[in-house]
């Protein structure tokens, strides 16, 4: 009778600590979905589109079925389909949550694929002799602390500001084609030297308004006048100089910024295919459990507060990528050209 009696108790407790577990995961899923909730109602962008109390209803009601809180993040894929929010994800434990976005592969070139399936990195080499190209990838990173997107930065700056001074150059070549996004302050700020001292772009609000600008100064990255980081520059500014900033159908997000950020800059011109048209710039927000927000505020816009859905190339050129001998590359063939044209 005793050993009943304690079998008894011991079911009780584990269905005593199971019936806990799932009352602290759905707490846990209620106060992060809340907290979701709210910023998105304040701060997104299309915020004023969304029907939030049906958005809210549905969601709660999907929560319902999933037993922990890591599992019940899948649910954000269907609350930014819902809302549009196409741009916008959810990080936990180094993992991405939300909608994916999926593109074309149809119009891409077979040397651009291949290519791509190398994981090119950052690269800066001499073309032609004398012209200067740099190969500026995607550039992913979460750690969004001031020193890190510095450190991040100052490689690749160095990398540029070691060449120019080993080099003497007739122009620059930069290269997007690979750029799917990241952070656009780590690829513009190791691109200091071309774009100098200068607003290099901004964002504008729904009623394509602008309200904010971002600035290079003395190595600052400033947004709003705002320092959010930096790098230490060598040698003299190559704000001058020709440059031809080569994108293509996948360059995006973070790319399309770095693209727009030459959009009214001297001496410099658009090659190649249309941007994939992810203009919309993200904050990112602190969230419960160590979770963080990248969310869409507003459009991206050039240096003079103008609003692309894509950014459209001055020259184009489709799927005559060479990326085994850029000599042969007709988008390299026409930078050239610009660059050797007095």
């Amino acid at each position: 009778m005793k050993k009943i009696l304690i079998l008894l108790c011991i079911c009780s407790l584990s269905f005593c600590l199971n019936a806990q577990k799932v009352k602290t995961s759905q707490d846990s899923i209620k106060v992060f979905y809340d907290k979701l909730l709210v910023m998105l109602k304040s701060d997104y962008l299309l915020r004023k589109d969304v029907d939030w109390k049906a958005v809210g209803d549905e969601t709660n009601q999907n929560l319902t079925k999933y037993s922990n809180f890591k599992s019940s993040l899948k649910e954000t894929e269907v609350l930014f389909g819902k809302i549009g929010a196409t741009h916008c994800k959810v990080f936990y434990q180094n993992k991405a949550y939300g909608t994916t976005v999926k593109a074309s592969t149809e119009n891409l070139s077979v040397q651009w694929k291949e290519k791509f399936a190398t994981k090119p990195g950052f690269e800066v080499k001499a073309l032609n002799g004398n012209i200067g190209y740099i190969l500026m990838p995607n550039v992913t990173f979460l750690d969004f602390s001031p020193e890190n997107v510095h450190k991040i930065a100052q490689s690749m700056y160095d990398q540029i500001a070691d060449f120019k001074a080993k080099n003497k150059t007739e122009g620059w070549i930069l290269d997007l084609r690979f750029n799917t996004g990241g952070n656009s302050s780590a690829m513009l700020l190791a691109l200091y030297d071309l774009l100098g001292d200068n607003d290099i772009w901004g964002t504008v609000d729904r009623n394509k308004k602008q309200n904010s600008k971002v600035k290079l100064e003395k190595g600052n990255y400033l947004s709003n006048s705002k320092k959010s980081s930096y790098i230490n520059p060598k040698g003299e500014l190559l704000d001058k100089a020709k440059v031809a900033v080569i994108t293509g159908l996948l360059t995006a997000s973070s790319g399309e910024v770095t693209a727009l950020a030459f959009k009214g800059r001297p001496n410099t011109i658009l090659i190649g295919e249309p941007t994939f048209g992810m203009t919309t710039s993200n904050v990112d927000i602190g969230l419960p459990f160590d979770t963080m927000l990248l969310l869409s505020v507003a459009y991206d816009s050039d240096r003079y507060g103008n609003y692309y859905e894509k950014v459209l190339p001055d020259i184009a050129v489709s799927k005559q990528d060479n990326f085994n001998d850029l000599l042969a590359d007709k988008n390299i063939q026409e930078a050239i050209g610009f660059i050797s044209k007095k």
